[in-house]
């Protein structure tokens, strides 16, 4: 995964107005099978935005994290019990803002040498933890480009081990495999609807 780190002009390419931060954790490991693979989480249905949406361990920097990464490591191992010793940090990229929510999140992207056991340790932030292999995300097939009902929204996505991944989870994702050189041609006029239980939520 040196690679991955090479080029994020993608992620340098926003201009950032003043806004809360926070951070994801990007995080690859070797696959049990062959290849690599890269860790997501199902959020809760309990939680109060994006319940039940596919997403990365991280959440809000607070003042007692010294940076992106101390915060996207504490928020890991908060919610699936990640022994921070068993990741090498590879680097942060550049800030990403989300105009919905006023974070700029900064993705730190790990690789987790020593994998140990992980799970649902908080059971309000997540219901399932899932390591997906890069082989089953650059498979053509299953990669489609998700589109809202009112063609407001139109981005990479993904449907893998019975997740549907799409938004900001997916589209960092999408450059991600970009930057380390893995991604196969698929067809982004395959256009498929958002399901409508992640619209109202």
């Amino acid at each position: 995964m040196e690679r991955a780190g090479a080029d994020d002009s993608f992620f340098n390419s926003f201009g950032l107005p003043e806004g809360r931060r926070s951070a994801v954790l990007i995080l690859f490991a070797p696959h049990p099978d062959a290849g690599e693979d890269v860790l997501l989480t199902q959020r809760s249905e309990v939680m109060r935005k994006h319940p039940g949406q596919v997403s990365f361990p991280g959440g809000g920097i607070d003042p007692t994290d010294a940076d992106a990464t101390a915060a996207a490591l504490r928020e890991a191992h908060e919610e699936v019990d990640l022994d921070a010793s068993e990741v090498t940090v590879l680097g942060e990229l550049a800030p990403v803002p989300l105009t919905v929510t006023g974070y700029h999140v900064t993705p730190v992207i790990g690789w987790w040498h020593d994998p140990g056991e992980i799970h649902a340790k908080s059971r309000q932030e997540v219901d399932r933890v899932v390591r997906v292999a890069l082989s089953d995300l650059t498979d053509p097939a299953n990669r489609f480009s998700a589109v809202h009902p009112a063609r407001t929204f139109k981005a990479p996505a993904f449907e893998v081990d019975g997740l549907y991944v799409w938004g900001f989870t997916a589209i960092l994702l999408d450059a991600v495999l970009k930057l380390a050189g893995l991604e196969q041609p698929w067809d982004v006029e395959d256009e498929r609807p958002v399901p409508a239980r992640f619209l109202l939520r």
